[in-house]
Protein backbone atom coordinates (compact mmCIF):
# COMPACT_ATOMS: atom_id res chain seq x y z
CA UNK A 1 0.00 0.00 0.00
CA UNK A 2 1.39 3.38 -1.05
CA UNK A 3 2.16 5.91 1.64
CA UNK A 4 1.83 9.63 1.33
CA UNK A 5 5.14 11.42 0.64
CA UNK A 6 6.15 13.43 3.70
CA UNK A 7 5.10 17.04 3.91
CA UNK A 8 7.63 19.59 5.13
CA UNK A 9 7.01 20.82 8.62
CA UNK A 10 6.00 24.40 9.14
CA UNK A 11 8.58 26.56 10.91
CA UNK A 12 7.55 27.62 14.40
CA UNK A 13 5.84 30.98 14.60
CA UNK A 14 7.22 33.92 16.56
CA UNK A 15 6.61 33.97 20.27
CA UNK A 16 3.53 35.79 21.36
CA UNK A 17 1.80 35.50 18.00
CA UNK A 18 -1.92 36.09 18.41
CA UNK A 19 -4.44 35.08 15.76
CA UNK A 20 -6.76 37.96 15.14
CA UNK A 21 -10.27 37.59 13.80
CA UNK A 22 -11.13 39.70 10.77
CA UNK A 23 -13.11 42.87 11.25
CA UNK A 24 -16.83 42.69 10.59
CA UNK A 25 -16.49 44.35 7.19
CA UNK A 26 -13.90 41.72 6.17
CA UNK A 27 -16.11 38.71 6.75
CA UNK A 28 -16.83 36.61 3.67
CA UNK A 29 -20.56 36.22 4.30
CA UNK A 30 -20.92 40.01 4.48
CA UNK A 31 -19.12 40.56 1.17
CA UNK A 32 -21.18 37.86 -0.54
CA UNK A 33 -24.38 39.28 0.92
CA UNK A 34 -23.57 42.80 -0.23
CA UNK A 35 -22.72 41.60 -3.73
CA UNK A 36 -25.87 39.51 -4.06
CA UNK A 37 -27.98 42.40 -2.77
CA UNK A 38 -26.37 44.79 -5.26
CA UNK A 39 -26.98 42.46 -8.20
CA UNK A 40 -30.55 41.70 -7.08
CA UNK A 41 -31.43 45.40 -6.76
CA UNK A 42 -29.82 46.10 -10.14
CA UNK A 43 -31.85 43.29 -11.66
CA UNK A 44 -35.11 44.62 -10.26
CA UNK A 45 -34.38 48.16 -11.46
CA UNK A 46 -33.33 47.05 -14.96
CA UNK A 47 -36.42 44.84 -15.14
CA UNK A 48 -38.65 47.79 -14.32
CA UNK A 49 -36.87 50.09 -16.82
CA UNK A 50 -37.05 47.60 -19.69
CA UNK A 51 -40.68 46.79 -18.98
CA UNK A 52 -41.57 50.49 -18.86
CA UNK A 53 -40.05 51.00 -22.33
CA UNK A 54 -41.42 47.86 -23.99
CA UNK A 55 -44.68 47.17 -22.17
CA UNK A 56 -45.56 43.86 -20.61
CA UNK A 57 -46.35 42.09 -23.88
CA UNK A 58 -43.28 43.46 -25.61
CA UNK A 59 -41.14 42.48 -22.64
CA UNK A 60 -42.36 38.87 -22.76
CA UNK A 61 -41.81 38.63 -26.52
CA UNK A 62 -38.35 40.15 -26.20
CA UNK A 63 -37.48 37.81 -23.35
CA UNK A 64 -38.56 34.74 -25.29
CA UNK A 65 -36.52 35.72 -28.35
CA UNK A 66 -33.46 37.07 -26.51
CA UNK A 67 -32.92 33.87 -24.53
CA UNK A 68 -32.43 31.76 -27.67
CA UNK A 69 -28.67 32.34 -28.23
CA UNK A 70 -27.76 32.36 -24.54
CA UNK A 71 -27.42 28.57 -24.01
CA UNK A 72 -25.26 28.22 -27.11
CA UNK A 73 -22.91 31.03 -26.09
CA UNK A 74 -22.63 29.76 -22.52
CA UNK A 75 -21.95 26.23 -23.76
CA UNK A 76 -19.21 27.51 -26.09
CA UNK A 77 -17.42 29.38 -23.31
CA UNK A 78 -17.86 26.47 -20.93
CA UNK A 79 -16.35 24.12 -23.53
CA UNK A 80 -13.38 26.46 -23.84
CA UNK A 81 -12.95 26.38 -20.07
CA UNK A 82 -12.95 22.57 -19.75
CA UNK A 83 -9.18 22.20 -19.33
CA UNK A 84 -9.18 24.03 -15.99
CA UNK A 85 -12.85 24.74 -15.22
CA UNK A 86 -13.45 27.89 -13.26
CA UNK A 87 -15.80 27.86 -10.27
CA UNK A 88 -19.48 28.18 -11.11
CA UNK A 89 -19.82 31.11 -8.72
CA UNK A 90 -17.40 33.15 -10.87
CA UNK A 91 -19.37 32.39 -14.03
CA UNK A 92 -22.70 33.09 -12.33
CA UNK A 93 -21.36 36.40 -11.03
CA UNK A 94 -20.10 37.36 -14.50
CA UNK A 95 -23.44 36.64 -16.19
CA UNK A 96 -25.43 38.38 -13.43
CA UNK A 97 -23.16 41.43 -13.55
CA UNK A 98 -23.53 41.72 -17.31
CA UNK A 99 -27.31 41.19 -17.31
CA UNK A 100 -28.06 43.40 -14.30
CA UNK A 101 -25.38 45.82 -13.12
CA UNK A 102 -23.63 46.53 -16.45
CA UNK A 103 -26.94 46.82 -18.32
CA UNK A 104 -28.31 49.23 -15.71
CA UNK A 105 -25.17 51.39 -15.84
CA UNK A 106 -25.31 51.46 -19.64
CA UNK A 107 -28.99 52.39 -19.89
CA UNK A 108 -28.77 55.17 -17.30
CA UNK A 109 -25.44 56.60 -18.49
CA UNK A 110 -26.25 56.40 -22.21
CA UNK A 111 -29.64 58.09 -21.74
CA UNK A 112 -28.21 60.83 -19.56
CA UNK A 113 -25.28 61.55 -21.90
CA UNK A 114 -27.43 61.56 -25.04
CA UNK A 115 -30.01 63.92 -23.50
CA UNK A 116 -27.27 66.22 -22.24
CA UNK A 117 -25.62 66.39 -25.68
CA UNK A 118 -28.99 66.99 -27.38
CA UNK A 119 -29.74 69.85 -24.98
CA UNK A 120 -26.29 71.38 -25.32
CA UNK A 121 -26.15 71.19 -29.12
CA UNK A 122 -29.87 71.50 -29.93
CA UNK A 123 -29.36 68.65 -32.39
CA UNK A 124 -31.21 65.52 -31.26
CA UNK A 125 -30.29 63.53 -34.39
CA UNK A 126 -26.60 64.31 -34.01
CA UNK A 127 -26.78 63.51 -30.30
CA UNK A 128 -28.24 60.08 -31.05
CA UNK A 129 -25.46 59.35 -33.57
CA UNK A 130 -22.77 60.53 -31.19
CA UNK A 131 -24.30 58.55 -28.36
CA UNK A 132 -24.36 55.32 -30.38
CA UNK A 133 -20.88 55.62 -31.89
CA UNK A 134 -18.90 57.19 -29.03
CA UNK A 135 -20.74 57.25 -25.71
CA UNK A 136 -22.25 53.76 -25.83
CA UNK A 137 -18.98 51.90 -26.62
CA UNK A 138 -17.13 53.70 -23.80
CA UNK A 139 -19.87 53.23 -21.21
CA UNK A 140 -20.86 49.66 -22.09
CA UNK A 141 -17.36 48.24 -22.43
CA UNK A 142 -16.28 49.91 -19.19
CA UNK A 143 -19.29 48.51 -17.36
CA UNK A 144 -18.62 45.00 -18.65
CA UNK A 145 -14.89 45.26 -17.96
CA UNK A 146 -15.67 45.94 -14.30
CA UNK A 147 -16.71 42.29 -13.86
CA UNK A 148 -13.43 41.06 -15.37
CA UNK A 149 -11.50 43.44 -13.10
CA UNK A 150 -13.32 42.23 -9.98
CA UNK A 151 -12.62 38.56 -10.74
CA UNK A 152 -9.02 39.42 -11.59
CA UNK A 153 -8.52 41.21 -8.27
CA UNK A 154 -10.53 39.09 -5.85
CA UNK A 155 -10.39 35.62 -7.45
CA UNK A 156 -6.79 35.71 -8.52
CA UNK A 157 -6.23 31.98 -8.04
CA UNK A 158 -9.00 31.29 -10.56
CA UNK A 159 -7.66 33.83 -13.07
CA UNK A 160 -4.42 32.44 -14.45
CA UNK A 161 -4.34 33.08 -18.18
CA UNK A 162 -5.93 34.08 -21.46
CA UNK A 163 -8.66 31.44 -21.42
CA UNK A 164 -9.88 32.62 -18.01
CA UNK A 165 -10.01 36.19 -19.27
CA UNK A 166 -11.87 35.20 -22.43
CA UNK A 167 -14.40 33.08 -20.53
CA UNK A 168 -15.19 35.67 -17.83
CA UNK A 169 -15.39 38.49 -20.37
CA UNK A 170 -17.49 36.46 -22.81
CA UNK A 171 -20.01 35.33 -20.21
CA UNK A 172 -20.30 38.87 -18.84
CA UNK A 173 -21.00 40.16 -22.34
CA UNK A 174 -23.49 37.35 -22.96
CA UNK A 175 -25.49 38.50 -19.95
CA UNK A 176 -25.31 42.11 -21.12
CA UNK A 177 -26.43 41.23 -24.66
CA UNK A 178 -29.31 39.18 -23.22
CA UNK A 179 -30.77 42.20 -21.42
CA UNK A 180 -30.08 44.55 -24.32
CA UNK A 181 -31.76 42.18 -26.77
CA UNK A 182 -34.87 42.09 -24.59
CA UNK A 183 -35.03 45.88 -24.83
CA UNK A 184 -34.47 46.07 -28.59
CA UNK A 185 -36.75 43.18 -29.51
CA UNK A 186 -39.48 44.33 -27.13
CA UNK A 187 -39.31 47.87 -28.54
CA UNK A 188 -39.45 46.50 -32.10
CA UNK A 189 -42.49 44.42 -31.22
CA UNK A 190 -44.18 47.53 -29.80
CA UNK A 191 -43.45 49.44 -33.01
CA UNK A 192 -45.00 46.64 -35.05
CA UNK A 193 -48.09 46.71 -32.83
CA UNK A 194 -48.53 50.41 -33.51
CA UNK A 195 -47.88 50.23 -37.27
CA UNK A 196 -49.57 46.89 -37.91
CA UNK A 197 -46.40 45.32 -39.31
CA UNK A 198 -46.17 41.53 -39.44
CA UNK A 199 -44.30 38.72 -41.13
CA UNK A 200 -40.76 38.90 -42.44
CA UNK A 201 -41.14 42.62 -43.22
CA UNK A 202 -41.79 43.52 -39.60
CA UNK A 203 -39.35 45.46 -37.42
CA UNK A 204 -39.27 42.56 -34.97
CA UNK A 205 -38.20 40.11 -37.68
CA UNK A 206 -35.49 42.46 -38.94
CA UNK A 207 -34.19 43.09 -35.41
CA UNK A 208 -34.22 39.36 -34.65
CA UNK A 209 -32.28 38.59 -37.82
CA UNK A 210 -29.59 41.21 -37.20
CA UNK A 211 -29.11 40.72 -33.46
CA UNK A 212 -29.91 37.04 -32.87
CA UNK A 213 -29.12 35.31 -36.16
CA UNK A 214 -26.25 37.35 -37.63
CA UNK A 215 -24.47 38.82 -34.63
CA UNK A 216 -25.20 37.03 -31.35
CA UNK A 217 -21.44 37.01 -30.78
CA UNK A 218 -20.98 40.80 -31.17
CA UNK A 219 -20.90 41.84 -27.51
CA UNK A 220 -18.90 38.76 -26.41
CA UNK A 221 -16.44 39.48 -29.21
CA UNK A 222 -15.88 43.08 -28.09
CA UNK A 223 -15.42 42.27 -24.42
CA UNK A 224 -13.20 39.29 -25.18
CA UNK A 225 -10.51 41.78 -26.19
CA UNK A 226 -10.64 43.19 -22.67
CA UNK A 227 -10.46 39.67 -21.26
CA UNK A 228 -7.37 38.90 -23.36
CA UNK A 229 -5.68 42.00 -21.95
CA UNK A 230 -6.36 40.84 -18.39
CA UNK A 231 -5.37 37.26 -19.30
CA UNK A 232 -1.96 38.28 -20.66
CA UNK A 233 -1.47 40.46 -17.58
CA UNK A 234 -2.19 37.41 -15.41
CA UNK A 235 0.58 35.52 -17.22
CA UNK A 236 3.08 38.29 -16.56
CA UNK A 237 5.54 38.08 -13.70
CA UNK A 238 5.25 40.19 -10.58
CA UNK A 239 8.24 42.25 -11.65
CA UNK A 240 6.60 43.16 -14.96
CA UNK A 241 4.48 45.81 -13.32
CA UNK A 242 4.28 48.13 -16.32
CA UNK A 243 3.09 45.31 -18.55
CA UNK A 244 0.53 44.17 -15.99
CA UNK A 245 -0.77 47.72 -15.62
CA UNK A 246 -0.96 48.64 -19.32
CA UNK A 247 -2.31 45.48 -20.98
CA UNK A 248 -5.85 45.55 -19.47
CA UNK A 249 -6.47 49.20 -20.50
CA UNK A 250 -5.11 48.42 -23.99
CA UNK A 251 -7.53 45.52 -24.31
CA UNK A 252 -10.36 47.77 -23.13
CA UNK A 253 -9.46 50.44 -25.70
CA UNK A 254 -9.49 47.81 -28.47
CA UNK A 255 -12.90 46.62 -27.29
CA UNK A 256 -14.25 50.19 -27.32
CA UNK A 257 -12.80 50.83 -30.79
CA UNK A 258 -14.28 47.67 -32.27
CA UNK A 259 -17.63 48.40 -30.62
CA UNK A 260 -17.60 51.94 -32.03
CA UNK A 261 -16.82 50.66 -35.53
CA UNK A 262 -19.68 48.18 -35.31
CA UNK A 263 -22.17 50.80 -34.09
CA UNK A 264 -21.12 53.30 -36.76
CA UNK A 265 -21.49 50.80 -39.62
CA UNK A 266 -25.01 52.06 -40.33
CA UNK A 267 -23.58 55.49 -41.17
CA UNK A 268 -21.27 54.12 -43.89
CA UNK A 269 -23.93 53.95 -46.56
CA UNK A 270 -26.50 51.44 -47.71
CA UNK A 271 -24.14 48.47 -47.50
CA UNK A 272 -21.97 49.74 -44.66
CA UNK A 273 -23.33 47.24 -42.18
CA UNK A 274 -22.60 44.25 -44.42
CA UNK A 275 -19.16 45.63 -45.32
CA UNK A 276 -18.15 45.93 -41.66
CA UNK A 277 -19.75 42.59 -40.84
CA UNK A 278 -18.09 40.62 -43.64
CA UNK A 279 -14.82 42.52 -43.89
CA UNK A 280 -14.07 43.02 -40.21
CA UNK A 281 -16.34 41.31 -37.71
CA UNK A 282 -16.25 37.82 -39.19
CA UNK A 283 -12.44 37.75 -39.70
CA UNK A 284 -11.81 39.04 -36.18
CA UNK A 285 -14.26 36.49 -34.79
CA UNK A 286 -12.43 33.72 -36.65
CA UNK A 287 -9.04 34.98 -35.45
CA UNK A 288 -10.10 35.17 -31.80
CA UNK A 289 -11.76 31.75 -32.01
CA UNK A 290 -8.52 30.29 -33.36
CA UNK A 291 -6.54 32.02 -30.58
CA UNK A 292 -8.85 30.63 -27.91
CA UNK A 293 -8.69 27.06 -29.26
CA UNK A 294 -4.91 27.28 -29.71
CA UNK A 295 -4.55 28.50 -26.12
CA UNK A 296 -6.64 25.58 -24.92
CA UNK A 297 -4.39 23.12 -26.75
CA UNK A 298 -1.36 24.85 -25.29
CA UNK A 299 -2.79 24.38 -21.82
CA UNK A 300 -3.15 20.64 -22.44
CA UNK A 301 0.44 20.51 -23.61
CA UNK A 302 1.53 22.29 -20.43
CA UNK A 303 -0.26 19.62 -18.38
CA UNK A 304 1.55 16.83 -20.25
CA UNK A 305 4.92 18.53 -19.84
CA UNK A 306 4.72 19.60 -16.18
CA UNK A 307 3.02 16.71 -14.38
CA UNK A 308 5.66 14.00 -15.04
CA UNK A 309 7.83 15.68 -12.39
CA UNK A 310 5.20 14.76 -9.82
CA UNK A 311 4.90 11.25 -11.27
CA UNK A 312 8.63 10.82 -10.71
CA UNK A 313 8.20 11.99 -7.13
CA UNK A 314 5.45 9.44 -6.52
CA UNK A 315 2.49 11.76 -6.25
CA UNK A 316 0.96 10.67 -9.57
CA UNK A 317 0.88 7.36 -11.38
CA UNK A 318 3.22 7.06 -14.39
CA UNK A 319 0.33 7.08 -16.86
CA UNK A 320 -1.61 9.97 -15.31
CA UNK A 321 0.17 12.88 -17.08
CA UNK A 322 -0.78 11.35 -20.42
CA UNK A 323 -4.42 10.94 -19.45
CA UNK A 324 -4.67 14.37 -17.82
CA UNK A 325 -3.23 16.00 -20.94
CA UNK A 326 -6.01 14.70 -23.19
CA UNK A 327 -9.63 15.84 -23.03
CA UNK A 328 -10.75 12.55 -24.56
CA UNK A 329 -8.87 10.55 -21.91
CA UNK A 330 -10.31 12.74 -19.16
CA UNK A 331 -13.82 12.05 -20.37
CA UNK A 332 -13.02 8.34 -20.56
CA UNK A 333 -11.80 8.42 -16.95
CA UNK A 334 -14.99 10.10 -15.74
CA UNK A 335 -17.12 7.59 -17.66
CA UNK A 336 -15.14 4.71 -16.14
CA UNK A 337 -15.61 6.13 -12.64
CA UNK A 338 -19.32 6.70 -13.21
CA UNK A 339 -19.76 3.14 -14.45
CA UNK A 340 -18.00 1.60 -11.44
CA UNK A 341 -18.78 4.08 -8.67
CA UNK A 342 -21.69 6.20 -9.79
CA UNK A 343 -21.91 9.98 -10.04
CA UNK A 344 -19.97 10.66 -6.80
CA UNK A 345 -16.99 8.80 -8.21
CA UNK A 346 -17.21 10.68 -11.52
CA UNK A 347 -17.37 13.96 -9.59
CA UNK A 348 -14.29 12.95 -7.61
CA UNK A 349 -12.37 12.21 -10.81
CA UNK A 350 -13.43 15.56 -12.28
CA UNK A 351 -12.15 17.32 -9.16
CA UNK A 352 -8.91 15.37 -9.36
CA UNK A 353 -8.45 16.46 -12.98
CA UNK A 354 -9.08 20.10 -12.10
CA UNK A 355 -6.62 20.08 -9.19
CA UNK A 356 -3.97 18.34 -11.28
CA UNK A 357 -4.37 20.92 -14.03
CA UNK A 358 -4.02 23.76 -11.54
CA UNK A 359 -0.89 22.07 -10.21
CA UNK A 360 0.62 21.86 -13.70
CA UNK A 361 -0.06 25.54 -14.37
CA UNK A 362 1.34 26.50 -10.97
CA UNK A 363 4.57 24.63 -11.66
CA UNK A 364 4.81 26.16 -15.13
CA UNK A 365 4.51 29.66 -13.70
CA UNK A 366 7.02 28.74 -11.00
CA UNK A 367 9.59 27.66 -13.58
CA UNK A 368 9.05 30.95 -15.41
CA UNK A 369 9.45 32.96 -12.21
CA UNK A 370 5.86 34.21 -12.33
CA UNK A 371 4.57 32.96 -8.99
CA UNK A 372 4.40 34.73 -5.68
CA UNK A 373 5.69 33.84 -2.25
CA UNK A 374 2.81 31.40 -1.70
CA UNK A 375 4.07 28.94 -4.34
CA UNK A 376 5.02 26.21 -1.84
CA UNK A 377 1.83 26.63 0.19
CA UNK A 378 -0.37 26.48 -2.89
CA UNK A 379 1.54 23.48 -4.25
CA UNK A 380 1.04 21.65 -0.97
CA UNK A 381 -2.69 22.41 -0.97
CA UNK A 382 -3.11 21.02 -4.48
CA UNK A 383 -1.05 17.91 -3.79
CA UNK A 384 -3.05 17.28 -0.63
CA UNK A 385 -6.32 17.51 -2.58
CA UNK A 386 -4.97 15.06 -5.15
CA UNK A 387 -3.85 12.60 -2.51
CA UNK A 388 -7.29 12.59 -0.89
CA UNK A 389 -8.87 11.48 -4.19
CA UNK A 390 -6.17 9.15 -5.51
CA UNK A 391 -7.92 5.89 -4.61
CA UNK A 392 -10.88 6.72 -6.84
CA UNK A 393 -9.14 8.71 -9.56
CA UNK A 394 -6.00 6.67 -10.17
CA UNK A 395 -7.67 3.48 -11.52
CA UNK A 396 -9.91 5.56 -13.78
CA UNK A 397 -7.02 7.59 -15.19
CA UNK A 398 -4.86 4.51 -15.68
CA UNK A 399 -7.68 2.89 -17.62
CA UNK A 400 -8.12 6.05 -19.68
CA UNK A 401 -4.39 6.18 -20.43
CA UNK A 402 -4.42 2.55 -21.65
CA UNK A 403 -7.46 3.29 -23.79
CA UNK A 404 -5.86 6.39 -25.27
CA UNK A 405 -2.45 4.80 -25.90
CA UNK A 406 -2.16 1.02 -25.37
CA UNK A 407 1.63 1.13 -25.69
CA UNK A 408 3.68 1.05 -22.46
CA UNK A 409 4.23 4.39 -20.83
CA UNK A 410 7.37 5.31 -18.95
CA UNK A 411 9.30 8.47 -18.16
CA UNK A 412 12.99 8.85 -18.86
CA UNK A 413 14.63 11.52 -16.67
CA UNK A 414 17.35 13.64 -18.25
CA UNK A 415 20.43 14.92 -16.40
CA UNK A 416 19.46 18.56 -16.49
CA UNK A 417 19.30 21.20 -13.81
CA UNK A 418 16.61 20.77 -11.13
CA UNK A 419 13.33 22.68 -11.19
CA UNK A 420 12.36 25.70 -9.10
CA UNK A 421 12.15 23.81 -5.82
CA UNK A 422 11.55 20.53 -4.01
CA UNK A 423 8.35 18.54 -4.24
CA UNK A 424 7.93 17.80 -0.55
CA UNK A 425 10.95 15.75 0.24
CA UNK A 426 11.43 14.45 -3.33
CA UNK A 427 13.89 16.06 -5.75
CA UNK A 428 12.30 17.62 -8.80
CA UNK A 429 13.99 15.82 -11.70
CA UNK A 430 13.52 17.20 -15.20
CA UNK A 431 12.24 14.61 -17.60
CA UNK A 432 11.64 13.72 -21.21
CA UNK A 433 8.24 12.20 -21.91
CA UNK A 434 8.23 8.98 -23.90
CA UNK A 435 6.43 9.32 -27.23
CA UNK A 436 5.85 6.08 -29.17
CA UNK A 437 5.16 8.02 -32.35
CA UNK A 438 8.53 9.75 -32.33
CA UNK A 439 11.34 7.99 -34.18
Amino acid sequence: MATCPPFPTYPPGPDGLVLRHPHWWQRKWLRYGALITLLALSGLVILALVRSQTGTEGFLVGLGLAVLPVPWLLAAFRWLDRVEPGPWRNLAFAFAWGACAAALIAIVANSFATKWIATATADPAGADTLGATVIAPIVEESAKAAAVLLVFLFRRRDFTGIVDGVVIAGITATGFAFTENILYLGTAFGADQLSGGSGIASVTAATFFVRIVMSPFAHPLFTTLTGIGFGVAALSGERQRVRRALLPPCGLLLAMSMHALWNSSSTFGEFGFFAVYGGFMVPVFGLLTWLAVWTRQRELRTVREELPAYALAGWLGPAEPLALGSMRARRTARDYARHHGGRPAARTVAQYEAYATSLAFLRYRGRKGKTGADFVVRERELLDELWKRRDVARPALEYAARAAMPAPVYWAPTPAAPGPGPVYGYPVVPYTAYNPYRS
